[in-house]
């Protein structure tokens, strides 16, 4: 090769890199969301969020406008990736009754897999939602599961599976807490009944009780007893007396 080839010879493009700021808003927020699943909202600090993505409180300032907004990104994630796991989408052409049963399975495996996320959200309850409430992205995500629970259960009381009158938001809330509340208050009811709850013998009996349970309801023929609840019958404790 002669010299003046070896001048012309194309220079080898380099690799493109990422966006750097994307980059670090990323690390940011990965280290936000230990520090709040660890903390809580209110035991979180920024020191420690800055220490573990180990940049400047000053660059952090420059993505974010502080604890409240990497909060609510933080839980914008633990929806989606909630989101994702429920794979709803992938659920609706299969029979009524498995897709249900795959729905409930799904969403147990989530929390089981993401105590993370539990921490996070019961974080959020103490604060009522005052967080959630102001991101953009978190409502509208739910839109497309409701379609997907309606779509599963028409399908099912058209084949005569399910029985009617059946609210896709309570079935889900009722989907949702039979397991979160397991996992959120393993600690408390494993204390009260002297049991270990979370073994891998207890999560596989718990995930088969949901299911079966949410099952069980949805093929309801008969009528069920109507039961009122009661007004004034809880026991609360009782205030303490106004100083004198």
């Amino acid at each position: 090769m002669s010299h003046s080839d070896e001048q012309s010879a194309p220079t080898p493009a380099r690799p493109r890199r990422r966006n750097r700021p994307n980059v670090t808003r990323e690390r940011i927020v990965r280290a936000a969301y230990d520090e709040f699943a660890e903390s809580g909202y209110d035991g979180a600090r920024i020191d420690r969020i800055v220490d573990r993505a180990e940049i400047s409180k000053n660059l952090l300032y420059h993505h974010f406008t502080g604890k409240e907004e990497l909060f609510v990104r933080v839980m914008e994630i633990v929806y989606q990736e909630m989101r994702q796991n429920h794979q709803d989408l992938e659920l609706v052409d299969l029979d009524p009754r498995e897709a249900m049963a795959r729905l409930v399975s799904h969403t147990f495996k989530h929390f089981v897999e993401s105590p993370h996320a539990v921490s996070l959200m019961n974080s959020e309850n103490l604060h009522r939602a005052a967080h959630i409430r102001k991101s953009k992205l978190i409502r509208n995500m739910y839109n497309p599961l409701l379609e997907n629970i309606t779509l599963i259960l028409r399908k099912g009381q058209a084949a005569g599976f399910f029985r009617d009158n059946v609210d896709p938001i309570e079935l889900y809330i009722s989907i949702s807490g039979l397991g979160y509340f397991f996992l959120s208050n393993q600690y408390t009811l494993g204390t009260i009944f002297n049991r270990k709850l979370t073994t891998a013998q207890g999560i596989r009996a718990r995930h088969d009780h949901i299911v079966e349970m949410v099952l069980a309801y949805l093929h309801q023929k008969g009528p069920l007893p109507k039961v009122e609840m009661e007004r004034g019958t809880a026991r609360r404790r009782p205030r303490p007396a106004a100083p004198d």
